[in-house]
């Protein structure tokens, strides 16, 4: 994992490099509304992102990013007769890489590929024992894949050098072993846009 983060570092900073009259920095912050697929009691639940994007212009309607975004997404659950307010935070490293297409000057429309690492997860709620309701929590990170593979895919626009980026990251891979579950998150960030 700290490998794929290297390089992926290295892959921004080597876009800086190309030319740098037509790069630009990000930073961004927002909130995410996100649930697991596949479990009918999940509910969306409210979380943050935060981070930064680093970008090249191709050419003129056309450009590339690649981002290091620290995202907390999961599910809350319905409440059933032996578990109420249920709720998982799980805490991402995502890597999105993003083309970006100009259809409008400050309109883009964008979508790519976004690997994502698992850094941490927050299991809590209460169960019913022997008639009597009992807090929980779950901290640890076994039984769940370390690597999520989305599809983000999103729309953004600029005036002056403020970004609003909406985006939509389809998950493809499972989260959790032996369960068909997978990552369905919403973004709404709003990022400052610093050009070279």
């Amino acid at each position: 994992m700290k490998k794929l983060i290297l390089l992926a570092v290295v892959a921004m900073m080597a876009t800086l490099s190309v030319n740098a009259q037509n790069t630009f920095v990000k930073p961004m912050v927002g909130p995410t509304f996100s649930k697991f697929t596949s479990f009918d009691d999940a509910k969306f639940k409210v979380g943050v992102v935060g981070g930064m994007e680093v970008g090249y212009y191709v050419s003129e309607p056309f450009a590339l990013t690649a981002g290091l975004l620290v995202s907390l997404q999961g599910s809350n659950y319905k409440d059933e007769e032996y578990f109420k307010d249920q709720k998982t935070t799980m805490t991402y490293l995502n890597v999105p890489l993003l083309a970006n297409y100009y259809v409008a000057p400050g309109f883009a429309i964008k979508a790519g590929i976004q690997p994502g690492f698992l850094l941490g997860r927050k299991s809590k709620g209460s169960e019913k024992v022997d008639g009597a309701w009992e807090d929980y929590e779950i901290t640890d990170t076994e039984g769940l894949k370390k690597l999520d593979l989305s599809i983000p895919i999103g729309l953004s626009y600029e005036f002056s050098n403020i970004v609003i980026d909406a985006r939509y990251n389809l998950g493809l891979t499972k989260i959790i072993e032996d369960v068909k579950a997978k990552n369905s998150v919403f973004m709404l960030t709003l990022g400052y846009k610093i050009s070279f």
